[in-house]
């Protein structure tokens, strides 16, 4: 029998079997997002925003996203124009959020602790192994569509 596999330094363990503890592996991250597992068709990363911080307004065009919130209080907004984000939710422990292919969208830490997430692109949205320390390098990848 298989055992449970642990992703170490952050090494993306994708295109191959994995089972983890999700729900630990989302707590004890610290980056602002660490991709844990990139296949064909989906793709895992984990995420910790700080207070006041939040995922950045986007959207994804042909990739529809998962997201399920482990710790925190968070304000989750969507719609159809970056201008026009009609759709507005307080989301907290144990929420699941579904964002549709083409849909903006962002979430904010509305609490006093960091909010601590994981999502799920399918199909991937970001290269494989990736690492983001914090928004910052996120938005300054050239790898990502902003």
């Amino acid at each position: 029998m298989a055992e449970k596999q642990y992703a170490g330094v952050f090494d993306d363990q994708g295109k191959k079997p994995w089972v983890i503890d999700i729900e630990k592996e989302t707590l004890d991250n610290t980056n602002f997002r660490t991709t844990m597992w990139t296949g064909e068709h989906l793709q895992l990363t984990v995420m910790e925003i700080p207070v006041g911080g939040d995922i950045g307004l986007e959207v994804h065009h042909g990739v529809d996203q998962f997201l399920r919130v482990e710790q925190g209080t968070g304000k989750c907004q969507m719609g159809p124009a970056e201008d026009n984000l009609n759709f507005e939710v307080e989301v907290k422990d144990d929420d699941a959020i579904f964002v549709p292919s083409g849909v903006w969208h962002n979430i904010t830490n509305i609490g006093d602790e960091p909010l601590k997430l994981y999502t799920i692109y399918a199909a991937p949205d970001h290269e494989p192994g990736t690492v983001h320390e914090t928004q910052e390098d996120a938005e300054s990848d050239p790898n990502e569509d902003h």
